[in-house]
């Protein structure tokens, strides 16, 4: 685990709206909001964001320089809150997801799931990305529903988010942890990989004998999350500035930049 410190330009206010109203009670409103959204996410200036650098279509690099569509994102919501941005960097979800919602992070890019939802606070989501099978060719599965069968054994992330899923719907198979789906797949011999589509993909192209059910399983639904004792505001606000930054294609460039397909970006909530 690294930290990485990034001093961000600086801004009068948070929002356009913040920057450009003329003095007033609107005015003074989105100030308080300002101020509300800040001393929940960067009370002290510095906003601290937990990074999963263990999903490649949310960041790349290392501990040190971090890339893509999060690394942005975090940099650009502390461009909003006239903050600097600190990056805590961990090989996998459940890390940082334990570094939001016990530790020092302010901030965390975690797909939506009801068990984090317990400590944590989601917005909408802002990416989407599909959890897939890849299985032996000659296997009988061809869809996700194939695979819950009794005898049948999944290798998967531990903590990954679906994990999270498989865990609380498969009825008959059995899930098998470990460091990463696909390897645990092939060091355990085992009849299933679950994972995201883009790895999972990669995978079965460099390893013949081997498909990806198409089929998506899941939907993994990737959301900012916040400490729960924030403000509704704050959540709102973060709700706000993804929709801002979905419409003006922020997000579709961010991953392209990033080498990821811009289709993976969500459709606008509001």
């Amino acid at each position: 685990m690294r930290e990485t410190d990034y001093q961000q330009p600086a801004f009068a206010a948070v929002g356009s709206e913040a920057r450009t109203s003329p003095p007033g009670l609107y005015h003074r409103a989105m100030t308080t909001i300002a101020d509300q959204v800040r001393a929940d996410l960067a009370p002290d200036g510095v906003l601290r964001a937990a990074i999963n650098l263990g999903n490649p279509v949310l960041a790349q690099g290392d501990s040190q320089q971090p890339n893509g569509v999060t690394i942005d994102l975090a940099r650009e919501i502390a461009n909003r809150l006239d903050s600097e941005v600190r990056f805590t960097c961990f090989d996998a979800a459940r890390k940082s997801f334990q570094e939001l919602a016990e530790g020092p992070a302010t901030l965390g890019f975690l797909a939506v799931e009801p068990a984090r939802a317990e400590q944590v606070t989601f917005t909408a989501p802002y990416v989407l990305i599909d959890g897939v099978y890849a299985v032996p060719d000659a296997a009988p599965h061809h869809a996700p529903a194939d695979v819950d069968a009794a005898g049948v054994r999944i290798g998967v992330k531990e903590g990954s988010a679906y994990d999270l899923f498989l865990s609380r719907t498969l009825e008959h198979a059995t899930i098998v942890r470990g460091a990463d789906g696909t390897t645990t797949f092939a060091e355990q011999d085992l009849d299933v990989a679950a994972g995201i589509r883009e790895p999972v993909t990669a995978y079965v192209a460099s390893h013949p004998g081997l498909r990806v059910i198409d089929e998506p399983f899941m939907q993994i639904r990737q959301a900012v999350a916040t400490k729960p004792t924030v403000r509704a505001e704050t959540t709102g606000w973060l709700d706000a500035l993804l929709d801002e930054l979905l419409a003006s294609g922020f997000v579709a460039d961010a991953l392209r930049r990033s080498g990821q397909s811009e289709k993976l970006a969500a459709p606008r909530t509001r």
